[in-house]
């Protein structure tokens, strides 16, 4: 592996753990070996972006279309940068998001990497940044995603969102942070805090979650959100479509319902 690879690497994994004065300063370096890196402009872009730097973001981004006319990152950005840059963009206040390195640490079934669908508005959305904080919320069939002043962001896909539904039912607890975010691209990273009584037994994110959970009593899940009794019958009904693979990371059976009932 020759220099500006490896220089590359530090700088990727830099951003990765959200050290954007690490990854500006290895950049730069790439930058001073080979002035036509476009790969090394679009992440002192981001970089600069996410420490709300809108001048040198914006300039490396038009250093990257100038070497890659056609480049879609940095011409997204730039669009979102436009926005930012706006009045109406500047009146909008975020928590700035001070990051600790664990925060996108992967946990086998505790954490989850999902990009949402039915994204929101562009002047919302360019203003998110990587690591901020944002909350679940149920409506109806789906869990929504929103900022902490209740602006909507998007919905995590109908499989996930009719699984989790279940465990917000049961006051399950669940830490969310952006991990990416473009015009038409947003990831949010999920993080198991705490498990409602109820789902005690269950894994929030299984390796593979079954399409058949879509079958979980929909209509009831509509009217009567807060009943205990649809709550136990649609716990009832996940231990019947559990993957073998769920079985064995968390045994369920009947009979051990029923002795607990006892």
């Amino acid at each position: 592996m020759n220099e500006l690879n490896t220089l590359e690497n530090y700088a990727i994994d830099a951003a990765i753990h959200n050290n954007w004065e690490k990854a500006i300063e290895i950049n730069k370096e790439i930058l001073k070996q080979d002035q036509e890196n476009v790969g090394a402009y679009l992440r002192l872009g981001f970089a600069y972006l996410q420490q709300r730097n809108f001048e040198q973001a914006q300039k490396n981004y038009q250093k990257a279309v100038k070497i890659q006319p056609s480049n879609n990152v940095a011409l997204d950005n730039l669009e979102r940068l436009k926005i930012l840059q706006s009045k109406k963009g500047r009146k909008k206040n975020f928590n700035e998001a001070n990051l600790d390195p664990n925060t996108f640490l992967e946990i086998p079934s505790t954490t989850k990497t999902v990009a949402l669908v039915n994204i929101g508005q562009k002047n919302l959305v360019a203003q998110l940044i990587v690591g901020q904080k944002v909350h679940l919320k149920t409506k109806k069939r789906r869990v929504e995603i929103r900022t902490t002043n209740d602006e909507y962001v998007g919905c995590l896909p109908d499989d996930l969102s009719r699984r989790l539904i279940l465990f917000l039912k049961d006051k399950s607890d669940y830490s969310v942070h952006i991990k990416e975010a473009s015009s038409n691209k947003i990831i949010v990273f999920i993080k198991e805090v705490r498990k409602g009584p109820k789902v005690a037994r269950f894994i929030s994110f299984p390796k593979n979650i079954q399409n058949n959970i879509a079958q979980i009593s929909n209509a009831k899940e509509e009217t009567s959100d807060d009943t205990e009794e649809v709550l136990n019958d649609d716990i009832e009904k996940l231990a019947d479509v559990l993957t073998n693979e769920e079985k064995e990371y968390l045994p369920y059976s009947r009979e051990d319902v029923e002795e607990d009932e006892e």
